[in-house]
């Protein structure tokens, strides 16, 4: 797989991208990410990416030339899946999504930032929209590390143990049951007894007995 990032603030994506599982999967040559600076393709002797918005608005926009003459590159030289616009009214990321997303080959994410980019962009050139949340952030850069790592996790090969991933929240819908380790008592608070049992068959029934009432308590609304 390969992961294209477009943003006017790389800095805000070196630390994201180069620890843990997405460094590791990087490392073993299973994802490669690049990070490319839109100034580069900005005008002017500063290298313009933002401009004054039409009808007046407060704030500045991400003008159409530099990210259109950046796409138009990396497009030439090969064909993307998606073309996603980090967007607060985009569609909302799910596991679902975040599955379907990680069996593409090759995808590109457009970090907004400012008051936004030109319309043209999200009309033109992006094919999908995704948001992390009902809120507003500075910039796209966080929810493109969001997407990245939500994705690449995914990949055969980037977890030590690659049935981890099946048994995560929201990957059968529910909210994953509670998780313990040793020891098995602490300052008088134990582990349940069934999870020391050794039985397979009475552990996978906890477990999903566990998921369903933590789901119903916490996101009641996934089960409908």
């Amino acid at each position: 797989m390969r992961i294209d990032i477009l943003t006017v603030v790389p800095e805000l994506l070196e630390s994201p991208l180069n620890y843990s599982i997405v460094k590791r999967a990087q490392d073993k040559g299973l994802v490669e990410i690049h990070v490319h600076n839109i100034r580069d393709y900005g005008k002017g002797r500063y290298r313009q990416t933002d401009d004054y918005s039409f009808g007046g608005d407060a704030g500045m926009v991400m003008m159409i030339e530099p990210v259109f003459n950046l796409m138009e590159k990396l497009k030439a030289e090969r064909t993307y899946d998606e073309i996603i616009f980090t967007s607060p009214d985009g569609e909302q990321l799910t596991q679902p999504l975040a599955n379907e997303l990680s069996c593409k080959e090759n995808l590109m994410i457009l970090c907004g930032h400012y008051k936004g980019v030109d319309h043209r962009i999200r009309e033109h050139l992006i094919t999908r929209e995704i948001t992390v949340g009902d809120y507003v952030l500075s910039g796209g850069e966080l929810p493109a590390a969001i997407i990245t790592d939500a994705v690449v996790r995914l990949l055969p090969g980037a977890l030590g143990d690659e049935t981890s991933a099946l048994s995560d929240s929201f990957q059968d819908g529910l909210l994953a049951p509670p998780v313990y380790t040793r020891p098995a008592e602490f300052n008088g608070w134990k582990v349940p007894e069934v999870l020391l049992s050794g039985d397979p068959k009475k552990i996978a029934a906890w477990q999903d007995e566990k998921a369903l009432e933590r789901t119903r308590a916490l996101r009641p609304e996934l089960l409908k």
